[in-house]
């Protein structure tokens, strides 16, 4: 909770000095006027606004946990509440939200286009590698879980780093099922740790849980969502992806990953529900507690079904993001 706390005060401190280095040298910071004034902007001043969108850049990376700034989420989420859990896997994608916005309005064409992409792509490879020994090498259930979130972080930041907004629809559509699924797989981590006992969520060999059936078929189809295999959205996600970034090291990681997902959450099923020891003494779960949990991954069937329009909807919306003309013209008048 410490490192959390001051990781995250030091990234809005960083926050504050490039929105007040980009304020000095554009004099908005409306998003839409941003994108136009930086485009004229020339000498000391266009400098400035490249350290403080590199600033920036740092910042968000820090709030979505690219290497090297990740390393204080395995811990943090692990050891947080699952309702907090849950909600920080949706905060995390945020940093990449901010990302998407920032690049595909002011940095994607003109004076600045590319600025930082090149960084950017070799930190999110790194972290997609790091993800997987993280993965492999975790001694509990919600540090695996946590390891996934950062995985798929390097998943969508590599995606928009790239460089090509085709990309990007694929990105969404992936960001909306991993968000969902890692949401419903730290709930689903709490409700394991508290019919185990004592042993909760740690993976080694405990008693049996209790209502381990109905756990064990949510793990199944969480597992299988979350490493990409078919028929789930998980595996839709993951092959738009290698169709709109044709890079062979992204392909080797981004499938190393799944590989590495798999053996890791094979390897936590089989400690929790087969090597046991006896009767569980863990607390009895109701269906209160499992309805959030189905709920969400729920997700990952529906949106398999309805994979076709979902994936022509984030088309739509990365086209959007391709002609900021659209945006700033609806933000500032005719006169954009």
């Amino acid at each position: 909770g410490l490192h959390y706390v001051v990781l995250n005060l030091v990234g809005s401190a960083l926050f504050l000095i490039a929105l007040g280095l980009i304020y000095g040298t554009t004099g908005t910071l409306n998003m839409a006027d941003f994108a136009v004034k930086a485009q004229a902007l020339t000498g000391t001043h266009a400098v400035l606004l490249k350290v403080a969108v590199l600033m920036l850049w740092v910042v968000f990376g820090l709030k979505a946990a690219l290497f090297p700034l990740y390393f204080w989420l395995p811990a943090a989420y692990a050891g947080a509440t699952a309702g907090v859990a849950a909600l920080f896997a949706i905060m995390t994608k945020v940093g990449f939200y901010a990302m998407l916005r920032v690049y595909a309005l002011a940095f994607a064409d003109g004076p600045f286009a590319g600025l930082g992409q090149a960084s950017l792509w070799w930190l999110s490879l790194v972290t997609l590698a790091l993800a997987c020994i993280g993965v492999l090498g975790a001694k509990r259930l919600g540090t695996l879980v946590s390891y996934l979130v950062v995985m798929s972080v390097g998943t969508l930041v590599a995606a928009l780093a790239f460089g090509e907004l085709q990309a990007v629809g694929p990105a969404l559509y992936y960001l909306l099922h991993s968000t969902l699924i890692c949401g419903g797989l730290f709930l689903l981590t709490d409700l394991i740790a508290r019919g185990r006992g004592d042993v909760a969520d740690y993976l080694q060999i405990g008693p049996a849980i209790l209502n381990g059936g109905r756990l064990s078929l949510l793990f199944f189809v969480a597992a299988i969502a979350v490493v990409g295999l078919p028929p789930l959205s998980g595996f839709v996600g993951k092959v738009a992806l290698l169709r709109s970034v044709p890079d062979p090291t992204y392909w080797v990681l981004l499938l190393l990953a799944g590989l590495c997902g798999l053996i890791a959450l094979s390897r936590a099923g089989s400690t929790l529900f087969w090597r046991t020891t006896g009767e569980g003494r863990g607390l009895r779960l109701g269906h209160r507690r499992l309805f959030p949990v189905v709920a969400l991954l729920m997700a990952t069937p529906l949106m398999a079904v309805y994979a076709e329009p979902l994936l022509q909807l984030t088309a739509a919306v990365a086209e959007q993001l391709r002609n900021p003309d659209l945006y700033l013209s609806a933000v500032l008048g005719g006169g954009a």
